[in-house]
């Protein structure tokens, strides 16, 4: 309804013609010349301003009209909203000839603010230029009481978008130029500066008044929080004119050293530290100055004690992504913290989720890949091991002494403090890279922490794991040599056993894992023999197929595909055999039936992986294929004991009953077995065989319709 009744307000705006336009402008004549312009005339100002802005063309006003226009918005008796109404009017109808306006002798800041945006609008290059140099002398004067000079700040960026020009001096004759007269800074050689260079001193000098007057005590809060803000803006400000001119660089140098000096110890004054790094980060190289103390305050005590700060992490983290070239670079300093900036994600996830996938690739490289790998598994645990540190500072010191370590603590807050749980509680909230400490010291904290699985900021925060997983692995195979794959491999394996328990947590984890195991075992095949005893540890032990359902298919699968001779010389018949004994045992161990209450039910899509993984390591060692054939045959009475049936629904059965009797055709012609799931180098990269690598399901079933048995046939 709004929508169409400004719409309705438009259109009769765009409709009125000139004679109604000229004795609607009479009236609001009439009633700005009244004593006291009231409601009534703001409101014609309004409706007036509406109809000429709402054309394309410019609408024509009488000379008369126009001059009581500027009339009124000069008048310091006009009320400060007819000003600014008659001020938004006359730059509508700009460029207009019958304006003739100067703001030589305007010294108030809002006055001159609007008149300056007229000007402007005017386009003409010798009132831009005067509008340019008014406003430089106005802001070099101290403003009367009540002035304020942030309305000017705006004026003076579009005189430098609109005509840059106008603040650069090109030979020496011009400083004698009218209207371009120069005044004398506080520049100790005591020569006259450009209109440029003089507005960088007065700022400077500016910036440093602010940043003195900041050390006295506020009287109360709001005066902290602006006084820390101007303190803020000053330091920017700072930077930004010693970018343009390096000669202020020594000074500002001296300067914020002791502002940091000063400010360091008072955890209040956090966020003014990211401004004065970011100043050293941009000019301690010219000012030959070691700032190493400065970054080394900012990035291990500031994440450790203010994590929980959502505004301070969110300008921490885009600190870091401004200036992510530190984190590729040798600098000990950044590289070594990054265990630091998980405590704001931690804290702070998800709002920070999409800051840290902007910063996680700069964090990884070969040195740092296996530490932030457990990092990321263990964020929940971080989580909550803050939420622990936040609750544990607000105690009484005598409380936190009171622990008896002769007893077990009884709960999270009382174990924080104990001697037991010393030791990983500081690993785990470490504020250093520690690469080189083994991270299962922290199993034993993980089911003492398991208390606050359900909290929900500890299961937001689990909820991020995955997104920053997968980001994880993306980045690190494009540089992971066969070493790192290798242990990421292994330390997959291992970590699956030890992570936080929130049950959505750990499924989604083993989701992300075993999709990147197959990433990674595409990329190094090799190490399927190199890690024989841990693949054969994992996927020989019955329980990680109902309990990392998962990892086991994709680990099996990945056996099937990649142990073999083309993929690794390395690769021998005993090793083929060692790996087909292991997993018949797993496969006999889940389909046999006992005598037992209750049949468990096992992942029909492990047998059939385990039935295909078998049968192909038989066609590479064609010694086995007895061995599988005769267990292939089994499965018929298997999927047809009651017993089992009353545990898994009939689709499942008749998919591992297919697979099965196709699998076992296929095996009875070893030469076709060993190309379809061995093929030979050069062959694997045609089109043929992809398709037939992709499709295995059918090209089984094109083998079984091969050699379709005689009808009443039975296998077993």
């Amino acid at each position: 309804m709004f929508t169409a009744a400004a719409e309705s307000f438009l259109r009769q705006a765009r409709e009125i013609q000139e004679e109604e336009l000229r004795r609607f402008a009479s009236r609001v004549a009439a009633l700005l010349q009244a004593p006291n312009p009231g409601p009534e005339a703001v409101d014609c100002l309004q409706r007036l301003h509406l109809t000429i802005a709402a054309t394309k063309y410019p609408r024509k006003l009488d000379g008369k009209f126009v001059e009581l226009l500027k009339t009124m918005l000069c008048s310091s008796k006009s009320p400060e909203q007819i000003q600014v109404l008659c001020a938004a009017i006359l730059r509508e109808m700009s460029p207009c000839n019958d304006l003739t306006l100067s703001c030589d002798e305007i010294q108030d800041t809002k006055l001159l603010s609007l008149v300056s945006s007229i000007l402007l609008a005017q386009g003409n290059k010798a009132d831009v230029s005067a509008v340019g140099q008014h406003v430089v002398r106005v802001l070099e004067r101290k403003l009367p009481e009540g002035q304020n000079a942030r309305s000017l700040l705006p004026v003076l960026s579009n005189v430098i978008s609109v005509l840059p020009e106008s603040f650069t001096e090109g030979d020496r004759s011009g400083l004698e130029k009218p209207g371009m007269a120069m005044v004398s800074t506080a520049a100790p050689s005591g020569h006259l500066l450009p209109p440029k260079e003089h507005l960088q001193e007065k700022a400077f000098e500016y910036c440093q008044r602010l940043i003195e007057q900041s050390s006295r005590r506020p009287l109360k809060k709001d005066d902290g929080d602006l006084q820390k803000a101007c303190l803020i803006e000053a330091v920017k400000i700072m930077d930004i004119i010693c970018k343009q001119n390096s000669s202020y660089v020594s000074r500002a140098v001296s300067f914020l050293k002791i502002l940091h000096g000063r400010i360091c110890g008072d955890a209040t004054y956090a966020r003014v530290l990211l401004p004065i790094a970011q100043f050293f980060l941009n000019h301690s190289k010219m000012a030959a100055v070691d700032c190493s103390g400065i970054y080394k305050h900012l990035f291990s005590d500031i994440p450790a004690q203010l994590f929980h700060n959502p505004s301070l992490a969110f300008e921490f983290l885009q600190f870091c992504k401004d200036n992510s070239q530190l984190f590729t670079e040798a600098s000990s300093i950044f590289r070594q913290s990054f265990p630091n900036l998980f405590k704001f994600l931690a804290w702070n996830s998800p709002p920070l989720i999409s800051e840290f996938v902007d910063l996680l690739p700069f964090l990884l490289d070969a040195g740092t890949a296996v530490e932030i790998f457990h990092l990321l598994l263990d964020l929940p645990c971080l989580t909550a091991a803050l939420d622990i540190q936040l609750r544990s500072s607000a105690l009484p010191t005598s409380e936190k002494s009171s622990c008896n370590p002769a007893m077990k603590p009884a709960t999270c807050l009382e174990a924080f403090h104990h001697p037991l749980y010393k030791n990983p509680f500081e690993y785990l909230l470490r504020t250093k890279s520690a690469p080189e400490d083994a991270p299962e010291r922290l199993i034993p904290l993980r089911q003492l922490l398991g208390s606050l699985a359900s909290s929900p900021r500890v299961v937001q925060c689990a909820e991020t794991v995955p997104v920053l997983l997968e980001l994880f692995f993306r980045v690190v195979v494009e540089f992971a040599d066969k070493g790192l794959i290798n242990q990421l491999v292994v330390l997959l394996l291992q970590r699956s056993d030890q992570l936080y328990e929130i049950p959505a947590f750990k499924d989604d984890v083993y989701r992300v894992l075993s999709s990147q195991l197959v990433v990674l075992c595409k990329l190094h095949p090799a190490l399927i023999v190199e890690l024989s005893s841990e693949i054969l540890e994992f996927s020989g032990t019955v329980s990680n197929i109902q309990d990392k359902e998962a990892i086991f298919i994709h680990l099996v699968w990945a056996i099937g595909e990649f142990l073999s001779v083309s993929c690794d010389k390395r690769c021998t018949g005993e090793q083929i055999t060692r790996f087909f004994e292991t997993l018949e045992v797993v496969l006999f161990e889940i389909t046999q039936l006992r005598p037992v209450a209750s049949t468990p039910h096992y992942p029909p899509c492990a047998i059939t992986a385990l039935m295909v993984t078998l049968a192909k390591l038989a066609a590479r060692s064609q010694d086995l294929i007895p061995r599988v054939s005769i267990f292939l045959s089994k499965m018929k009475t298997f999927v047809q004991n009651p017993a089992v049936t009353s545990v898994y629904c009939k689709e499942d059965l008749e998919e591992i009953l297919t697979r099965a009797t196709e699998l076992m055709n296929l095996l009875k012609m070893p030469s076709l077995a060993h190309f379809v799931f061995t093929p030979p180098v050069g062959v694997a990269s045609t089109g043929f065989q992809r398709e037939v690598t992709d499709t295995l399901p059918s090209a089984l079933g094109i083998v079984t319709r091969l050699l379709q048995p005689a009808p009443g046939f039975v296998p077993g």
